[in-house]
C-alpha cells in the first residue's frame, strides 16, 4: 500500500481530499503546518506528497528541500490556488516533482505522480473555468478582509456595488460538452 502526505491549512480540503485517495488504496497521513509535514515526512516515508503553496504562516515552497532531505524518493507535488509561471518555476527548481494549480481532482493528481494511465495531467482536470475561478479569488478577498465588502472591494480593485452583485451570483455548475453527456 502507497502512503501519501497531504499538507494543506484547509481542514475540509484535507479531509475531503485524504477520504478520496484512501478509498482508492492509499495510506493517507496529513499535516496542517510545516512542523507536523516534516516529521510526518520523516516518520512515514511516503511515496508522494501533495503540498499546498500558501500555508497559514508559510510557504509550500520552504518545504520541498526538507520533504526531499527526509525521503529523497518522495514525488512532491505542489498545488495551489494562486498559480502562476514565477512559481511553479521555483518550484521546479526546488526540487518539486509537479506543479497543479487548485482546485484539481484526484485524477489529475494520480496522473502528475504517474499512478495513473497518462503521464500529464488532462486539460478538462487542470483548467478551471474564468467564472469560477473570478469567484474563489472574490472569496479570498472577503476572508482577506474578514467579510467587510467595502474593504474586499478595495482590494479586488472593483465599485462595492459591483462586487456585491457579483456576489449575488454564485457560479453555476460548469457545463458539460455534448459528447461528455452520453
Amino acid at each position: 500500500m502507497k502512503t501519501c502526505l497531504l499538507i494543506d491549512d484547509d481542514a475540509l480540503y484535507l479531509s475531503a481530499l485524504k477520504r478520496s485517495l484512501e478509498r482508492r488504496g492509499y495510506r493517507v497521513e496529513t499535516a496542517m503546518t510545516s512542523v507536523e509535514a516534516i516529521a510526518a515526512a520523516t516518520a512515514h516515508a511516503p511515496d508522494f506528497a501533495l503540498v499546498d503553496l500558501k500555508l497559514a504562516e508559510d510557504s509550500g515552497l520552504d518545504l520541498v528541500g526538507p520533504l526531499r532531505e527526509a525521503h529523497a524518493a518522495t514525488r512532491i507535488v505542489l498545488v495551489t490556488g494562486y498559480a502562476s509561471v514565477a512559481t511553479a518555476v521555483e518550484a521546479i527548481k526546488r526540487g518539486a516533482d509537479h506543479y497543479l494549480a487548485k482546485p484539481t481532482t484526484v485524477d489529475a493528481i494520480l496522473r502528475a505522480i504517474g499512478e495513473k494511465e497518462g503521464a500529464e495531467p488532462e486539460p478538462e482536470d487542470t483548467m478551471t473555468p474564468l467564472s469560477r475561478l473570478e469567484w474563489e479569488h472574490i472569496q479570498q478577498a472577503m476572508i482577506d478582509s474578514q467579510g467587510n465588502i467595502s474593504a474586499a472591494a478595495r482590494l479586488l480593485g472593483m465599485h462595492r456595488r459591483s462586487l456585491q452583485r457579483k456576489l449575488a451570483k454564485k457560479p453555476g455548475r460548469e457545463r458539460r460538452s455534448p459528447d461528455e453527456l452520453d
